[in-house]
């Protein structure tokens, strides 16, 4: 039996939503071959783990979840990556739980912008999606638009503000906006998801606002030109470097022209579409499974075609891995297509867009596991260190009862 620690939580304003997909991706693995071993991360940074936080309903007090929950810290000990008790015991050995693999549900910045990824690295456990550097490069926007474009894909053109562009001189960030692009814009964080933060600018004053509430949720922000007719279409794919595929394309049928946190997460779509079920979590909530949307989506062969294989070229072009979801804008009048985003870490996993491909959720998360294991074969196989005799030889001048000193 190998034991999945299922991880979810963080320091993020995706927080609960990382909670809804990490709950709906344990309910979904294989029993017979994996044990769910749950691993939630408070947002002030402390691990919890214990047999109740795999239910969802747990989390409806989370105070109360974690006070019956144990406290952990991940360990590395002589080729095992355990969860240790915290704080340890005084005498005698603490408990702990050896993890074989981790199966990540977290979103959002601090666990799925690199940095979760480089504390695993260190954990040395198999772990599924992205590693440390296409974590950080799909998470932030401006990095990711710029990859993007250096492959040859198509990307709306933007421009990168800091909080002191700005605030120094904000009539003249307004007046270049006006100048390079004309209304209506698109302002958003340059490191978030879920659409956080995110606003639609039709004048100065809206512009203006706009900009505040991006910057009071990341330092940079990121404009960009809406695109007019706008149908947004998503497509994700499966894979790492030595493979990917596509799942069908979906489109969400949202109430506005811009895809908010509430149509995403909390039902936010008013238009009576029917949502896609969620399975097997064991309860109503269901993620971004419960927008509304049509999959696949009302497009000709030949354009969902060519989705798909810009969204595979999307995926390598950061050297993505495990599943990621590519979300693009289409001028619905003209059918001009533009890169939106690559979510390294979908809501959901986005199983329905394969479970609508002929592939189980429960097949989705074994074919993850199964490339974390594979991923850490490979790096497994590379060198990081070499005998050396180096420190045989050094020798440092007195400091003469300081601290530190010089070569």
């Amino acid at each position: 039996m190998i034991n999945v620690a299922v991880i979810c939580g963080g320091a993020s304003v995706e927080h609960e939503v990382s909670v809804i997909t990490a709950m709906q991706a344990a309910a979904a693995l294989d029993r017979s071959k994996y044990n769910p071993v749950a691993l939630y991360i408070t947002k002030d940074g402390r691990f919890f783990t214990g047999g109740d936080l795999l239910n969802i309903e747990a989390y409806r007090d989370i105070p109360s979840a974690i006070a019956k929950a144990a406290q952990v810290v991940p360990v590395y000990d002589r080729g095992r990556s355990l969860l240790m008790s915290y704080p340890p015991k005084t005498f005698g050995k603490g408990s702990f739980i050896e993890v074989d693999a981790a199966l990540l549900g977290a979103h959002g910045t601090n666990v799925e912008d690199g940095t979760l990824q480089g504390l695993l690295e260190y954990w040395q456990v198999p772990y599924s999606g992205c590693d440390v550097t296409a974590s950080a490069c799909g998470m932030d926007k401006w990095v990711m638009k710029s990859l993007f474009k250096s492959a040859g894909l198509p990307c709306l053109d933007g421009r990168l503000f800091g909080r002191n562009d700005f605030y120094n001189d904000i009539d003249a960030v307004l007046n270049e906006l006006e100048g390079a692009f004309g209304y209506p814009l698109i302002v958003k964080p340059s490191n978030l998801g879920s659409s956080v933060g995110i606003s639609k600018a039709s004048d100065r004053i809206k512009l203006r606002e706009a900009m505040e509430t991006a910057f009071s949720y990341a330092a940079k922000v990121l404009v960009e030109p809406a695109v007019q007719n706008l149908r947004e279409i998503n497509c994700a794919v499966l894979g790492d470097c030595d493979g990917a595929r596509a799942s069908v394309c979906e489109e969400p049928l949202n109430a506005t022209d811009i895809l908010t946190f509430g149509d995403k997460y909390m039902g936010g779509s008013k238009n009576g579409a029917k949502a896609a079920p969620s399975k097997g979590t064991g309860s109503k909530a269901s993620g971004m499974a419960s927008l509304s949307r049509k999959v696949p989506a009302d497009l000709p062969e030949e354009v969902s075609a060519k989705i798909q294989e810009l969204a595979v070229k999307a995926f390598q072009a950061i050297g993505a891995s495990g599943v990621a979801r590519i979300d693009f804008l289409m001028d619905g009048a003209t059918g001009e297509l533009y890169i939106n985003e690559i979510n390294t870490a979908p809501g959901s996993l986005s199983y329905y867009l394969w479970e609508a491909q002929g592939m189980s959720f429960t097949a989705l998360t074994d074919r993850l596991i199964s490339l974390a294991l594979k991923k850490k074969r490979d790096k497994d196989k590379l060198t990081f260190s070499f005998d050396t005799n180096l420190l045989a030889n050094v020798s440092l001048p007195s400091s003469g009862g300081k601290t530190g000193g010089k070569m």
